[in-house]
Parts: structure tokens; C-alpha cells; sequence
């Protein structure tokens, strides 16, 4: 074998060159050589690989080949056995130069090791997009346990090339990491943080992405687009984009609107304020107008004979209106709002639903519609809601009620 490569070596010093230059002269032919080998068991690697990757692909129902072959696994896999060949064929070409094929051995070993961390994290992407793909796991947050898998396989990594660099074991290395354990603990404290949150999260579902939240102190608003091991990724509904901390969503508060969306129902929680002024008793007349809107028609006329009876029974003096039971206006609208929404095609009948009046204030009677929507998104909420309001705006009038306005009397100002 050491008379085969030396052929050439033997040849120059026939020619009359020196020892130092045929053995030079003869380094570089084998390099050459090695080169043209390496370069060609590449090619071929690759295409054969490629090719048995792509024929199982296509014979298989799992897209799991496919997404391994997208993150360029076979490529990377094709990159070993020319890799390999090279490490073993390295030592005859420098067998001349012992010191430099030690050094480049040592070079060899470390693209070796980043080889295999490429070949893990291919593996570990197309297991992510995998797993997102499956309708039980998507809005799980599997880029914080990829996250994690990589964190071990770059720890592992960095310790092979600590070992291969300085000749110690890798036992021994990774014994003297523990010792230091707690500078460690210090500086991958949010990582640690963030890995605790992300499992906590994941068995208490407590947020999934897709998922609408709220968080006040990182003025997030939006659908979680992403759960990682340091961030939770939101878009909030100005476009914008807000990474807030993993481990945030144990310590601080936050709102998640899944609950809302599940249910199929979205609150309508609003008021309209009344000037106290225009409240009432409703006198006969007005009783028989409002007798011509049909959603309270029934209402009133059985109102009327419940009141008359009370009335009679107790010989009430309604030469004073104030005497004995009466309709007042702000009761009939209250109840005319009350129709409206139970009728309303926008709102769930399965759901509270009330109109109520809350505490009279300065500025006037409250008067609240607590109902729920039909339709939890945003846009059509937002008109079903201004739709009912519109209606009771509009109404007010016809029931001689007024809405409160601020009244600003600027004073005159004068030179």
C-alpha cells in the first residue's frame, strides 16, 4: 500500500528532484485525487439518495417523507459518506505531513458533528410542521418542545467539540459543566422559565394557538400566531405584532376570548343615558298612541286591564294620576327594547338577555342592554350591536324620552 502511494513520489526523485519537493509534487497529486473522489461520491451519494427518498415519498400516505425531503434531510445525509471517505483517506495523502493531517482530522471531526446537529434539526423541523398539520395538535405549542429537543442536541453538540478540540472525554467535560451548574441555571434563566410556562400551558390549555387574547401590560390584542420557548407571538388586530415573555402567561393576567368564541355567543353589554326630565306617568292619550306599535301592543292592553282591575279593587283616586298603579313611559320603552332584542335575528335566544335600568346618575337614567350576539366576529358584532342601538335611538321620541347631552355653555370671551 505505501509503495502505491508513494508512485509518484518515487517518480519525481527518479526525475532528479529533491526529497522535500516529491514529497510536495506528490501531496498534491493525491489531493487532486481525493479531491476528484470526494466530489464524484457526492454526486452519486446524493442522487441515490435523493432518489430513494423521493420513491418512498411518492409510495407513501405520511407527508412525514415529504416534509423530510423539503428540510433537506437527504441532502444532508448524502453529505456522510463523502464525508467519511474523506477522514479515511486523509491520512495516506498527509502521510508526509503527520502535523498537518492531525489538524485537519481535528476540522473533519467538528463539520462531522454539524453535520449530524443539521441532519437533527431537519429531523425536528419536519416533525413540527408534522405535528401542526394534525387538527389535535396545531394549536398545541410544539415549537417550545422542538425548542427543547434542539437546546439538548446543541448541548451534546458543543460538548463533542469541546472534547474532540481539547482531547478530554466527553464524561469528563459534562461532569465539569454540572459543576457549574448554577452560573448555568443563571444564564438560561428565562429559557428554563420559558420551557416550565410552555409545558404549564400546554397541560392546563390555558391558551392554544389561535386563540384571541388580552394582555393590558404588553398591550396585546390580538390571535397568538405562535408559542415558543422565550415568546408568544400575537398579532393584534391593528396588524401590528407583540412578543410577549412565555413565562408571562404564568405570573401576569391576561383575558382569553376562546371561551367566548366556543360558546357561539358574544356579550352586548351597553346603555343609553335618559334625561330624569322626561320621565313620566303616561296619561290616556299617549297610552292609546303607543297602543299602535305593534311589538308592545299586546303588552300594553294587557297591562291596562291588570292596572284598571288594581285600580277598582283598591278605589284608587285617579283624579290624581299619581294615585293608585300607572304606565310610565320610560317602563313601556324598557319593555318595547326587551321585545326588540328577543326578536332581533342577530341575538341568541339561548343566552341571558335582558334590559334592565341601573342607578340613576348625574347625568341621567341608565338604561342597559345585556344580551349576547349570534355571531362572535368582530365585524358583524359590531353591527349587530350598532343595528339594535340605531333602532332604540331612533325610538326614544315616539315614547316622549330624551337622550341625556352634555350642555358646555362656553363662556363669552371678551378683549
Amino acid at each position: 500500500m505505501l509503495k502505491n502511494i508513494n508512485f509518484f513520489k518515487n517518480f519525481f526523485i527518479e526525475q532528479g528532484l529533491t526529497k522535500d519537493l516529491a514529497d510536495f509534487l506528490n501531496m498534491l497529486i493525491l489531493l487532486f485525487i481525493l479531491g476528484f473522489v470526494i466530489y464524484f461520491s457526492h454526486r452519486i451519494t446524493r442522487l441515490i439518495i435523493l432518489k430513494m427518498f423521493t420513491l418512498f415519498a411518492s409510495r407513501t400516505k405520511t407527508s412525514f417523507d415529504n416534509l423530510l425531503i423539503d428540510n433537506g434531510a437527504p441532502r444532508h445525509f448524502a453529505t456522510l459518506v463523502p464525508l467519511f471517505l474523506t477522514m479515511k483517506l486523509f491520512p495516506i495523502v498527509f502521510h508526509d505531513y503527520p502535523n498537518l493531517d492531525s489538524f485537519i482530522l481535528v476540522i473533519l471531526k467538528i463539520y462531522t458533528i454539524f453535520i449530524f446537529i443539521w441532519i437533527f434539526r431537519s429531523v425536528f423541523r419536519s416533525l413540527e410542521a408534522y405535528f401542526k398539520m394534525d387538527k389535535r395538535l396545531k394549536d398545541k405549542p410544539i415549537d417550545s418542545y422542538i425548542q427543547v429537543f434542539m437546546l439538548f442536541v446543541w448541548a451534546v453538540g458543543i460538548g463533542l467539540v469541546f472534547a474532540v478540540l481539547t482531547g478530554i472525554s466527553l464524561l469528563t467535560f459534562f461532569t465539569t459543566l454540572g459543576a457549574a451548574s448554577a452560573i448555568l441555571l443563571l444564564v438560561f434563566k428565562d429559557t428554563i422559565m420559558g420551557l416550565v410556562a410552555s409545558i404549564q400551558v400546554a397541560v392546563n390549555d390555558s391558551v392554544r394557538i389561535g386563540d384571541w387574547i388580552t394582555m393590558d401590560k404588553y398591550e396585546a390584542d390580538g390571535d397568538v400566531m405562535e408559542i415558543n420557548l422565550s415568546t408568544v407571538k400575537v398579532q393584534n388586530f391593528n396588524k401590528t405584532i407583540t412578543y410577549i415573555p412565555t413565562h408571562a402567561l404564568m405570573t401576569d393576567a391576561f383575558t382569553n376570548w376562546r371561551g367566548m368564541q366556543e360558546s357561539g355567543g358574544r356579550r352586548i353589554k351597553r346603555s343609553i343615558l335618559i334625561k330624569a326630565k322626561s320621565i313620566h306617568y303616561l296619561v290616556p292619550e299617549e297610552v292609546e298612541s303607543l297602543k299602535k306599535i305593534q311589538l308592545i301592543e299586546s303588552y300594553i292592553k294587557e297591562r291596562e286591564v291588570e292596572i284598571e282591575s288594581y285600580n277598582d279593587l283598591n278605589n284608587a283616586d285617579k283624579s290624581v294620576l299619581i294615585n293608585g298603579r300607572n304606565l310610565t313611559n320610560i317602563g313601556v320603552f324598557r319593555k318595547y327594547v326587551q321585545t326588540l332584542i328577543e326578536e332581533h335575528p342577530g341575538i341568541s335566544n339561548d343566552m341571558t338577555m335582558m334590559v334592565r335600568q341601573l342607578a340613576p346618575t348625574s347625568q341621567g337614567i341608565p338604561l342597559e342592554v345585556y344580551a349576547f350576539s349570534a355571531d362572535t366576529r368582530w365585524a358583524n358584532y359590531e353591527f349587530i350591536m350598532g343595528d339594535i342601538f340605531d333602532h332604540i335611538l331612533a325610538a326614544l321620541p315616539y315614547f316622549n324620552l330624551e337622550l341625556y347631552e352634555l350642555d358646555v355653555n362656553l363662556p363669552d370671551l371678551k378683549e
